[in-house]
């Protein structure tokens, strides 16, 4: 027979940890000697040995009383280690994210994009359009993060893709054409063809009613009276391209 204090120095926790779990009613409560101490026996070691090694893997203890009653054991451990699993890759994605932080690196955006964004140099995008797009993927991730994954995958994409990647790219070099000049024209007709091939009638889309669309491409016309004038003939030639509704 122990006493608490012994079983609590044999099997590596503390006195207080043992009075813990009895209030729990994740160990049971043993008998009493006629002196009024707790007396614990071999079979009380064991599970307080059960119920330590659950609580060191980071089990909480309302999810061990619970495990300890069914027959699911098995199956809710590994659960509990899927769900560690998550946890570690979300606090090794924030651990990067704290690394660039100290680096001088002030951009929360996810690593996928980082990538994205550290590839454009050397594919010949110029380093206005890099800054572009890192404040502009900014603004869409913070406001609209899941679709932005979406739109990101399917833009990123486009880099593998020879007759994209040239447009994007001739999209960066207009800049400071003037708006009139046929080359702004030429883009505009290549780009929807470009749209329509890709997507059909369907284009990517935010939340209705979202006013995030509208400030992203006012934030790009900004920057340049080329790159507005030719969102204005990709809107007037989507737009005409789009079949009307049925009646």
């Amino acid at each position: 027979m122990l006493t608490i204090g012994q079983l609590a120095g044999y099997v590596g926790v503390t006195a207080k940890t043992i009075r813990v779990y009895h209030a729990k009613g994740l160990l049971p409560e043993p008998e009493r000697d006629s002196s009024g101490y707790r007396r614990y026996r071999a079979s009380d070691a064991v599970e307080l040995i059960k119920v330590r090694t659950l609580a060191e893997a980071g089990v909480p203890l309302a999810r061990i009383r619970e495990l300890r009653a069914g027959d699911g054991l098995a199956a809710a451990l590994r659960q509990i280690d899927d769900d560690l699993a998550a946890r570690i890759e979300a606090l090794q994605a924030t651990r990067s994210r704290l690394r660039r932080l100290a680096g001088g690196d002030l951009s929360p955006l996810p690593d996928e994009v980082v990538a994205y964004l550290g590839r454009l140099p050397g594919l010949g995008f110029s380093e206005r359009w890099v800054t572009l797009q890192n404040d502009l993927w900014l603004l869409v991730f913070a406001t609209h993060p899941e679709t932005a994954r979406t739109n990101f995958r399917d833009q990123s994409a486009m880099l593998g893709d020879p007759v994209l990647l040239s447009l994007v790219l001739e999209y960066d070099r207009i800049h400071d054409l003037d708006p009139h000049d046929p080359r702004v024209e030429a883009l505009a007709s290549r780009l929807v063809a470009a749209t329509r091939a890709r997507y059909g009638v369907e284009l990517p889309a935010y939340e209705r009613g979202s006013a995030i669309p509208a400030l992203v491409q006012g934030a790009v016309n900004a920057s340049s009276p080329a790159w507005r004038r030719l969102d204005a003939l990709l809107r007037e030639r989507l737009r005409s391209a789009t079949p009307d509704p049925p009646s």
